[in-house]
C-alpha cells in the first residue's frame, strides 16, 4: 500500500479541522433563533421599566456578544488541540517537525503567541460589541437633546454655506449652488431677501460685524459686498418635534430629497447689484471672511491664493501665496487680525496681520488629505477638519503636534465652534453631524431618521449661541438648512 506523506497527512488533518469548524459555526447559527425567542420569553415574564425597543435592540446585542465569543472559544479549542499535537509530534520526532528544529521553548513561546493574540482578539471583539450599546444609548438621549426646531427650504440646487447675522435684527444665511443666496427668518422659516448679483455657484457667506451688509463668494472669480434691509415677520408657533424623536432611522436616496420649486423664495424682495465687487482672483472664490472691525475681507480661491482687501476702495492690500494647491476655505479670528487658510495641499496656514508694516505666516501641517476647513476659537487654538477623516485642535504657541485628535468614520466639511461652551460642529460626508468638545469628547450625534435631518452630505454647521430658539444651524446638498435647537447645559452634564 502507498504510504502517505507527512505533508499530506497535515494538509488532511488541517482540511478535517476546519469542517469541523464549520460545522460547529452552522450548529451555532441554526440555534440562533430558538435561542432568540427563548430568551425574550424570559425577558418578556419580568419586570422592566425599560421600553420594550430598547429591551430588544439589548437583547439583540447581546446576543451578538455571545455568538462572537462562543466562536471565539471554539477556535480556542482548536488552537489548544493544536498545541498537543504539537507536543506530540515534538516527543514522536526528536523536537524535529517538517524539517525544522524546535526547542521547548521555542514551542512554549509559539503557544504563548497565539494565546497572546487570541486575548487580543476577545479584547477587540468585546469592545467593539460593547460600543455599540454605548452608541445605542447615546443615539436616544442625544434626540432628547437635541431637537429639530426649523427647516428652511427654497433653494434649488445644494447648499454650501450657511451664517448668522451679527447685528440686529439677526437673520439666517445660505449660499447655494443655484446661483443665489437667501436671507431668512429663523423663528418663521420664510425667505426675507434673495440675492442674485452672481452669475456662478455662491460658494460663502458672512455677514458684517456692525451693519447689515453681507459678504459673499463665488464661482464667477469674484467676490460681491452687498447690503440688506429685512422686516421680521411676526412668529409662528412651531411644530413639536418630540413626537418625531422616538422613530428609527433609515437611509435616504437622492430622489428622496425636498422639492423646491414649490416654495415662496421667488416672492422676496430682491438684491440685484453689490456695493462692491472684489475682482483680483483667477479661479474660483471658494470663501471670503470679514477681518475684525469689518474694514478688510479675505478671499480664498483655487488659483491658489489669499487676497486680502480694503473695504471702501476694492483695492487689493496682500496677496498671500504659498499653497501648493486650491484652497478650500478662510477664516478670520474674531478679536485679533489673523488668518487662517486651508487647501488640497494638506496644510493650512496662519497669517498674522497685527503688525501693519509685515505679516508672517506659519504652516500647520498635520493631516494626510485636503483640509476642508480651519477656525479660531477665542482663545490660542485652531481646529481643522479634514478628508482624512479627523479633526485636530491645535495650540498656535506650538504647531508641532495638534492638543487633540477627533477620529471619525467619514469626510469632515466645514466645521464650526461655538465660541462660549467650546463645542465643535463636525459636518460629514455620510449626512451625519456630531458634536465633540475641544478635547475630543463625543457629545452627541443630530438625529437623522425619515422624517428629519439632511438627506444629502452636510456641508456647512453654524452656531448662534444667542439665539432663544436656534442655536445650530446645518445646511446640505439636499437644497435645504436645517436649525437646532441644542440643551447645551444638559448635553455637558450628560459629558
Amino acid at each position: 500500500m502507498p504510504i502517505e506523506s507527512g505533508s499530506c497527512a497535515s494538509a488532511r488533518q488541517a482540511k478535517q479541522k476546519r469542517k469541523s469548524h464549520s460545522l460547529s459555526i452552522r450548529r451555532t447559527n441554526s440555534s440562533e433563533q430558538e435561542r432568540a425567542g427563548l430568551q425574550r420569553d424570559m425577558l418578556e415574564g419580568q419586570d422592566s421599566k425599560l421600553p420594550s425597543s430598547v429591551r430588544n435592540t439589548l437583547l439583540e446585542l447581546f446576543g451578538q456578544i455571545e455568538r462572537e465569543f462562543e466562536n471565539l472559544y471554539i477556535e480556542n479549542l482548536e488552537l489548544r488541540r493544536e498545541i498537543d499535537t504539537l507536543n506530540e509530534r515534538l516527543a514522536a520526532e526528536g523536537q524535529t517537525i517538517d524539517g525544522a528544529e524546535l526547542s521547548k521553548g521555542q514551542l512554549k513561546t509559539k503557544a504563548s503567541h497565539s494565546t497572546s493574540q487570541l486575548s487580543q482578539k476577545l479584547k477587540t471583539t468585546y469592545k467593539a460589541s460593547t460600543s455599540k450599546i454605548v452608541s445605542s444609548f447615546k443615539t436616544t438621549t442625544s434626540r432628547a437633546i437635541c431637537q429639530l426646531v426649523k427647516e428652511y427650504v427654497g433653494h434649488r440646487d445644494g447648499i454650501w454655506d450657511v451664517s448668522v447675522a451679527k447685528t440686529q435684527p439677526v437673520v439666517l444665511g445660505t449660499a447655494s449652488a443655484d446661483h443665489t443666496a437667501l436671507l431668512w427668518s429663523i423663528e418663521t422659516g420664510k425667505c426675507l431677501t434673495k440675492y442674485v448679483g452672481h452669475v456662478g455657484s455662491v460658494n460663502s457667506i458672512k455677514f458684517h460685524p456692525t451693519e447689515q451688509v453681507a459678504l459673499t463668494a463665488s464661482g464667477d472669480q469674484t467676490a460681491h459686498i452687498w447690503r440688506y434691509i429685512v422686516q421680521l415677520p411676526a412668529p409662528q408657533p412651531t411644530a413639536d418635534c418630540n413626537q418625531m424623536s422616538g422613530e428609527d432611522e433609515v437611509e435616504f436616496s437622492d430622489k428622496d430629497e425636498p422639492d423646491g420649486d414649490g416654495d415662496g423664495s421667488s416672492d422676496c424682495p430682491t438684491v440685484r447689484a453689490p456695493l462692491t465687487s472684489l475682482k483680483s482672483h483667477q479661479g474660483v472664490v471658494i470663501a471670503a471672511d470679514w477681518l475684525v472691525g469689518g474694514k478688510q475681507a479675505v478671499t480664498a480661491s483655487w488659483d491658489r491664493t489669499a487676497n486680502l482687501y480694503d473695504v471702501e476702495t476694492s483695492e487689493l492690500v496682500h496677496s498671500l501665496t504659498g499653497h501648493d494647491q486650491e484652497l478650500t476655505h478662510c477664516c478670520t479670528h474674531p478679536t485679533q487680525r489673523l488668518v487662517v487658510t486651508s487647501s488640497r495641499d494638506t496644510t493650512f496656514r496662519l497669517w498674522d496681520f497685527r503688525d501693519p508694516s509685515i505679516h508672517s505666516v506659519n504652516v500647520f501641517q498635520g493631516h494626510t488629505d485636503t483640509v476642508t476647513s480651519a477656525v479660531f476659537t477665542v482663545g490660542d487654538n485652531v481646529v481643522s477638519g479634514s478628508d482624512d477623516r479627523t479633526v485636530k485642535v491645535w495650540d498656535l504657541k506650538n504647531m508641532r503636534s495638534p492638543i487633540a485628535t477627533i477620529r471619525t468614520d467619514s469626510a469632515v466639511n466645514r466645521i464650526n465652534v461655538c465660541v462660549g461652551q467650546r463645542i465643535i460642529a463636525l459636518p460629514h460626508d455620510n449626512r451625519q453631524v456630531r458634536l465633540f468638545d475641544m478635547s475630543g469628547v463625543r457629545l452627541a450625534r443630530l438625529p437623522r431618521s425619515n422624517r428629519q435631518g439632511h438627506r444629502r452630505m452636510v456641508c456647512c454647521t453654524a452656531w448662534s449661541e444667542d439665539h432663544p430658539i436656534c442655536n445650530l444651524f446645518t445646511c446640505g446638498f439636499d437644497r435645504q438648512a436645517i436649525g437646532w435647537n441644542i440643551n447645551i447645559p444638559a448635553l455637558l452634564q450628560e459629558k
